[in-house]
């Protein structure tokens, strides 16, 4: 069943298209990927194949498939589709979409599909705007987002939205779709064959990060720019895998919930004393172009948070490396957060510095007390303990409601081993 919406292809164009759309599947049967939310008998698969799709959320890393799957939405359904993005649209926008689906429906009982791209570049006012047609049935809203939605997309919004989420692509995958590529190319007008060596395929694949479009782009690069042979074979090497995909393709948003992500694991890794999995996660924020001052700011809360007294000089450690990056820079300050990391992950650990919250939360929650007479400024009833044997002056510090009250503990880790009170 074919729609009248904005993704139909002009045959005519398709050569000047990107590879990656002229290749973009447009039926379920083509589609590569996301098995957990597409497989037989599915709630989504079946709401495709029905024409049944209602309020959906796709969200994802790049390249993995959202904006296809709105794609082989409009291939099942009778309804018009009809694409914004959020980039690029206003409330104006908005509104004047939501008129002619309003005109569309009383005319011919035809319903609106709305999609947005990147919906979580919507203001709240932008999303709070459709919402009553949202909810008198004017439009059925698709959004895509490479987000959270839990934390991009506003709340009433989510609850009216069914959220699928979609995985980076696997190896078995991306293989399909590198062989869907072979195959277009042999078929077409190009005729060509394309051979590529096991190690250029698994550079490829592996750099791509399962992103099926910057899996493409590179193969298209790569056929582009090789020198047919006789018979019109075009060999792909290493070498030639190696010029058209030289950067992993980290997914690492600095305002996105993926580096959010990414420092939770960096943080965990440094908390659960694993060397290397705090060495990776900070070589993923680097080679993503995370700022230092932001890694190093999560360093030094790393350790008072998490090494704490059981080595009061780790936080000297790290400011002491914060310093030395500051006067070094990139690529020889790769030391210093090297350094300042790895010392907190082989440090002995303890979290009692958090029972500020309790002495917080005891504040709060009872009468607040008077001074002791004995601790006023300039009491004559104080007893300086520097005037007393350690054993012999028996003096208490908390207010008289909390004489006995408890909130600190020692963690019985490192140098707080044996400060026990």
């Amino acid at each position: 069943m074919q729609s009248d919406n904005l993704f139909d292809y002009q045959q005519s164009a398709l050569n000047q298209s990107p590879l990656a759309d002229i290749l973009r599947p447009k039926f379920i049967e083509e589609f590569y990927g996301q098995h957990d939310i597409l497989s037989k008998n599915s709630v989504l698969r079946n709401a495709i194949l029905n024409d049944k799709v209602g309020n959906s959320i796709f969200s994802g890393p790049p390249g993995v498939g959202k904006t296809t799957l709105v794609e082989i939405i409009s291939s099942y359904t009778r309804a018009s589709m009809i694409k914004l993005n959020a980039v690029l649209s206003g409330v104006k926008e908005l509104r004047n979409e939501i008129l002619l689906a309003e005109e569309r429906w009383k005319k011919s009982k035809r319903k609106t599909i709305l999609f947005i791209d990147e919906v979580h570049r919507f203001t709240s006012v932008q999303q709070d705007a459709l919402l009553p047609s949202i909810e008198n049935g004017t439009i059925i809203f698709i959004g895509a987002t490479t987000e959270n939605p839990t934390y991009a997309v506003n709340k009433a919004l989510l609850s009216r939205s069914r959220v699928f989420k979609l995985s980076p692509l696997s190896e078995i995958d991306l293989q399909k779709i590198v062989e869907k590529v072979i195959k277009y190319y042999k078929n077409s007008d190009f005729n060509k064959n394309i051979n590529i060596t096991h190690k250029a395929l698994d550079h490829l694949i592996n750099f791509s990060s399962g992103d099926a479009r910057n899996l493409i782009n590179a193969l298209e690069l790569a056929v582009n720019n090789t020198s047919e042979k006789g018979d019109k074979t075009i060999e792909i090497n290493l070498s030639t895998a190696k010029d058209s995909i030289q950067n992993k393709n980290i997914i690492y948003d600095k305002f996105g919930q993926n580096h959010y992500d990414i420092v939770s694991a960096f943080i965990k890794s440094i908390r659960g004393s694993d060397p290397d999995a705090t060495l990776y996660w900070l070589a993923n924020m680097i080679e993503a172009g995370e700022n230092p001052d932001y890694i190093f700011r999560r360093l030094l809360i790393s350790a008072s948070e998490d090494i704490g007294l059981a080595d009061p000089y780790a936080i000297v450690v790290v400011n002491s490396c914060y310093g030395a990056f500051e006067k070094v820079g990139f690529p020889e300050g790769y030391y210093f957060l090297s350094q300042a990391s790895l010392f907190l992950a082989i440090s002995p650990k303890s979290n009692s510095t958090k029972y500020i919250f309790n002495a917080i939360e005891t504040l709060k929650s009872n009468k607040l007390p008077s001074v002791p007479d004995h601790l006023k400024y300039k009491s004559k009833t104080y007893k300086n303990p520097h005037e007393f044997l350690k054993n012999d002056l028996v003096q208490k510090y908390m207010p008289n409601n909390l004489i006995d009250h408890k909130i600190w503990y020692s963690n019985k880790s490192g140098w707080e081993k044996d400060k026990d009170y």
